[in-house]
């Protein structure tokens, strides 16, 4: 909460342009998503920047050449979403609980990045949403899904990855791309607002070729495997890297 209100005092006479700007590109049938995803974007290093928050991301050339792809990261917390506006090249959308689509700021990037809310009680509706995000990435839209649900709040610690995350990718036979966040809990969690680092990587993608016989409690079973790597791969360094992509 410390590192929010830094970000919020340093940038006080210009946050209500950017946000400005971020509210006519959800609005406006003039913006489209790469007119909403670039302002957000701008925006967000901005308020890393001020915020003494440092991204090292690696692996974007990992990132598959045609649009029409879905990204599974962990999930640690509020900056999450952050690290990927920062880094990610090729503009995305994401699906975000629906508590957490009405807060103000992150609503507005919702609306920019035409992205999509669930209600994670309510079964029809996020049916309507899975089958929504198939037609859309079929249609050559990135977009990014936690699959774990819900944040870990033990650090760097993976929960379990749900397989229902991972229909829509199935049945739009399109790319998953597994993402490993590190420290991305520290921002927004700590109460110290010295800088930071949070890591991000961008990790190999499996193609429908490699997963179309597998079930989605297998897919989602192969990327959390591989997040997992990752991540331990950054905390102990010997680890070979070709570990982080083997099937």
């Amino acid at each position: 909460m410390r590192r929010i209100m830094m970000m919020v005092f340093r940038l006080f006479f210009k946050a209500p342009y950017y946000i400005g700007r971020i509210w006519w590109c959800g609005r406006s049938d003039k913006a489209s998503l790469e007119d909403g995803y670039r302002w957000c974007q701008y925006s967000t290093r901005k308020a890393n920047q001020a915020g003494k928050v440092t991204i090292d991301c690696r692996g974007t050339e990992n990132l598959p050449k045609e649009n029409g792809f879905i990204m599974f990261p962990n999930h640690q917390g509020m900056f999450d979403m952050l690290a990927f506006l920062e880094t990610c090249p090729r503009p995305f959308s994401f699906v975000i609980k629906k508590e957490a689509s009405k807060i103000i700021l992150l609503k507005q990037v919702i609306e920019a990045t035409r992205s999509l809310s669930i209600d994670r009680k309510d079964l029809r509706q996020s049916m309507k949403i899975i089958q929504t995000m198939t037609e859309e990435v079929r249609h050559g839209r990135n977009f990014l899904i936690f699959a774990e649900g819900t944040r870990s709040r033990e650090g760097n610690k993976i929960l379990d990855f749900k397989a229902g995350s991972f229909k829509s990718a199935v049945k739009a036979k399109c790319p998953i791309v597994p993402c490993a966040l590190i420290d991305s809990f520290k921002p927004f969690d700590e109460k110290s607002v010295k800088p930071v680092t949070v890591k991000i990587r961008y990790l190999c993608p499996l193609y429908y070729e490699e997963y179309k016989d597998m079930t989605t409690v297998e897919i989602a079973s192969e990327v959390r495997r591989r997040i997992g790597t990752a991540i331990e791969k950054e905390s102990n360094p010997q680890i070979s890297a070709s570990t982080i992509n083997k099937a």
